[in-house]
């Protein structure tokens, strides 16, 4: 009797051990990291101080522009933001609700609060969510500490 088949199922065995092992979840912060497109979002929360709490148990739900997002946003505007802790704090919570919501949670409420104070109004006509305005282009991604919605603008508090 041949010992290969037992080897080769015992090879395939430990990959589906080590490759379930490393596609653990990660927290709203590590996520946004892996995705590759919120490079701008990863330094502004590092420049804010609020990665710590962004990496807490939460739970969260962020709506998280692109990179594509904040190169809409005038540079005088992200230069004043960089020069203005507490501003940039306030437009980085504001982008923040502090419990989970789901896409469908959404599409049942006019609008919110954010961690930041103030409200966010949502929008919801057939399969496209807005939050003030910036569609949702990329909903539910869950996190271990919350949820992630993807949106194409920066909200920036009035």
């Amino acid at each position: 009797m041949s010992r290969v088949p037992v080897v080769v199922a015992a090879f395939v065995v430990s990959l589906v051990l080590v490759s379930s092992a490393t596609a653990q979840p990660k927290d709203i912060v590590d996520t946004a990291v892996a995705a590759g497109s919120f490079k701008t979002l990863a330094k502004l929360l590092t420049d804010a101080d609020l990665v710590t709490i962004m990496k807490s148990p939460g739970p969260f739900t962020v709506f998280a522009p692109t990179d594509e997002a904040f190169a809409k946003v005038p540079k005088e505007t992200l230069d004043a933001l960089a020069k203005d802790k507490a501003k940039l704090q306030a437009v980085l919570k504001y982008h923040v609700l502090t419990s989970k919501w789901t896409s469908d949670d959404l599409k049942l409420v006019k609008s919110t609060g954010t961690a930041e104070g103030r409200s966010v109004a949502f929008g919801a006509t057939g399969g496209t969510i807005t939050v003030n305005g910036a569609k949702v282009i990329k909903t539910n991604v869950d996190c271990t500490n919350g949820m992630i919605h993807v949106i194409d603008a920066v909200l920036i508090p009035k």
